[in-house]
């Protein structure tokens, strides 16, 4: 475990890797912003898939977007890998703050290295079907002894997710983690972190009770993904403007995080 902190240490004082690991923010802005896109298309009546494989394939589909893929993939890679090492490090005034910030740190690794596997198996030519796979993933979990609890907790554990990102956005809890420039630049980028938490949020909370429904009716078929979340949230009363918000949130939240690669405390 030394050898393991002073490995991790050594690589988190790497002037190179730190300025690598703000490339993926930059990445994941493209991401999203790019998710925002097909949201806010959807919402004026076009098609598209809306969910991080939709917009890799999108990247896929443009003028050398194989290139790009792989630039995608390097810098979320990066990203991930640096959070795997603040995993490893990671401190607290107790054991128990210590692990929930290992912990922490080792589940935004884990959405950043899943982030570049993504870019990675498109760059390479498949073309993956999230909403299948996440029916697939329920069916699964369903067949499982007790699964239908199993899928419940997981769609309960997802919604909370969602709704902690609510509570980020409208709290601003961000800002610990940037050093903004004061004045209105910094209070622009503020809010742009604000409506992106909030729509990450019910974007979130809308796949957990995609999973809580597909676990009471113990069908995998209501399960989905970001892309079955949004279809979801269309089906509402003034679905199209709630889900043009949602979009219009993810580009806000991708310009968010456009300028986090800049400002963010590394």
């Amino acid at each position: 475990m030394t050898v393991a902190k002073g490995a991790a240490r050594a690589a988190t004082d790497s002037t190179a890797f730190r300025a690598l690991a703000r490339t993926g923010y930059a990445a994941n802005g493209v991401v999203h912003a790019l998710i925002g896109v097909i949201v806010v298309a959807i919402a004026a009546g076009g098609d598209g898939e809306s969910d991080q494989a939709g917009a890799f394939k999108a990247i896929a589909d443009a003028p050398a977007g194989f290139l790009a893929l792989w630039v995608l993939a390097v810098a979320l890679g990066a990203l991930g890998v640096w959070h795997v090492a603040g995993a490893v490090i990671a401190q607290g005034s107790s054991d128990t703050r210590r692990w929930v910030a290992r912990l922490s740190e080792a589940g935004r690794a884990a959405v950043y290295l899943a982030l570049a596997a993504v870019s990675v198996t498109v760059a390479l030519g498949s073309r993956p079907d999230s909403e299948s796979s996440a029916q697939s993933a329920s069916g699964g979990v369903l067949s499982l002894p007790g699964g239908s609890f199993l899928l419940g907790a997981a769609g309960l554990a997802i919604g909370g997710a969602g709704v902690a990102f609510v509570v980020i956005g409208i709290r601003r809890s961000f800002r610990k983690k940037l050093a903004l420039p004061a004045g209105p630049a910094g209070r622009a980028i503020m809010m742009l972190g604000s409506i992106g938490y909030a729509a990450k949020g019910v974007a979130l909370a809308a796949v957990g009770v995609l999973l809580v429904v597909a676990a009471v009716r113990v069908s995998p078929e209501e399960a989905g993904g970001l892309d079955g979340a949004i279809s979801a949230l269309r089906e509402l009363p003034f679905g199209p403007w709630i889900i043009a918000g949602v979009g219009v949130g993810f580009i806000a939240y991708g310009i968010f995080c456009g300028f986090r690669a800049r400002f963010a405390r590394l």
